[in-house]
């Protein structure tokens, strides 16, 4: 049975709705998608105006307050991410201490469930309280990714700076360097884009996990595990490699239709909202042809725009945000597995202003499900069978 019903069918209670799609299953003031204008609104602030204007810290506070910070309250904020960017010696002790090959998502998914031990909030559900969490875990989350991705390549882990925006400290962190303007802004557009999508699969696991009360380190570590996977967060990855496997005699053109015509899957396009160009993509495009040209990898982007305009051709699709965004990573120097982290690092935002948002008028999401199994069959015994 598939998620189409005409007729008669379409009458009939309880029916099929794979995937969930175009079912309503919350109200949310954080964020909103017109998938047929291309439309993406943070808190009543379309994404462009925030990726023109706005700093990341301005984002994680409107995300949390439905509002923008003035100067002393975002002077307040800045002080508690810095305050709360390091980690817990026993946090520090498993990144030096996991398998150097282990996958970052999966070392950030237990690092941030460890980070519960130690939080004196953990246990409480108070607004207060979660506000808390909140800030602890968007200021943590960078350090962990910077700390294993230095252990694992034999370097010293950076222990985070005490002043900077939080682009601009994860850049530090990672490279051992303080990052020039530039490379902060990059980094900084990257949070901002990245940092809230409506109903997404790991958005709706932080909801669905929050509805049992559970606290918000359970909810954002089921969170990372969706995410993790290559149909949401982890398709940048696959964009990059897809890219890193072909070379400058590849027909590319030939390349993607070979793919199309084995029935295989292009990483980066499509979107179950958009039917047009996804917002973030157009802001990424431009920073992806300006850093490609700047590191000398303008292939990369050329090679993009050739993908694009044959995906639009053969399949009338467009790019979502990861398609760009492997390109503009890897301009930066980030190897692309550590690409869903820094998703995950944007991230935060948005799934802790839902768990907060859930938390103010909760009812436990238990949807039902359609069995599609025999009924009442005979027992047989085991000698028998």
């Amino acid at each position: 049975m598939t998620n189409q019903t005409t007729g008669q069918e379409a009458n009939q209670y309880p029916f099929l709705d794979k995937g969930l799609e175009g079912i309503v299953a919350f109200s949310s003031r954080k964020s909103f998608i017109d998938g047929a204008k291309g439309e993406l609104i943070y808190a009543g602030y379309n994404i462009e105006a925030l990726a023109e204007n706005a700093t990341f810290e301005e984002v994680c506070f409107l995300l949390w307050h439905e509002r923008l910070p003035n100067t002393e309250e975002l002077d307040t904020l800045h002080k508690q991410l810095v305050e709360e960017r390091d980690l817990p010696k026993t946090v520090y002790a498993y990144i030096e201490s996991t398998d150097k090959s282990a996958e970052p998502m999966s070392v950030l998914r237990t690092a941030v469930s460890m980070l519960a031990d130690s939080d004196p909030d953990a246990m409480e559900n108070n607004p207060e309280a979660n506000m808390r969490k909140a800030i602890r875990l968007t200021a943590k989350m960078p350090t962990i990714i910077a700390a294993f991705d230095r252990s694992r390549n034999g370097k010293e882990i950076v222990k985070p700076g005490t002043k900077g925006s939080t682009a601009f400290n994860f850049l530090y962190m990672i490279n051992g360097e303080e990052p020039g303007p530039k490379a902060e802004r990059v980094m900084d557009l990257l949070l901002v884009t990245h940092a809230e999508h409506g109903m997404n699969a790991s958005t709706f696991a932080t909801r669905a996990i929050a509805s049992t009360l559970a606290d918000m380190h359970s909810a954002v570590t089921g969170a990372i595990g969706s995410l993790k996977g290559p149909l949401h967060g982890g398709a940048n990855t696959a964009v990059m490699n897809m890219l890193r496997g072909l070379d400058k005699d590849t027909d590319i053109r030939a390349f993607v239709k070979g793919k199309l015509e084995r029935k295989e899957k292009i990483m980066g396009f499509g979107h179950r909202v958009y039917k047009t160009f996804d917002p973030r993509a157009k802001l990424l495009r431009v920073m992806a042809k300006d850093l490609a040209k700047e590191v000398d990898m303008e292939y990369l982007y050329e090679w993009s725009e050739t993908i694009l305009t044959v995906m639009k051709e053969e399949k009338n699709i467009d790019p979502n945000v990861d398609f760009f965004s492997a390109t503009v990573y890897y301009s930066m120097g980030i190897l692309p597995d550590l690409y869903t982290t820094i998703f995950a690092m944007a991230r935060i935002s948005g799934w802790t202003a839902h768990y907060i948002e859930q938390m103010q008028t909760n009812r436990l999401v238990r949807p039902r499900q359609l069995y599609l199994g025999e009924k009442n069959l005979p027992w047989i015994p085991v000698q028998q069978r």
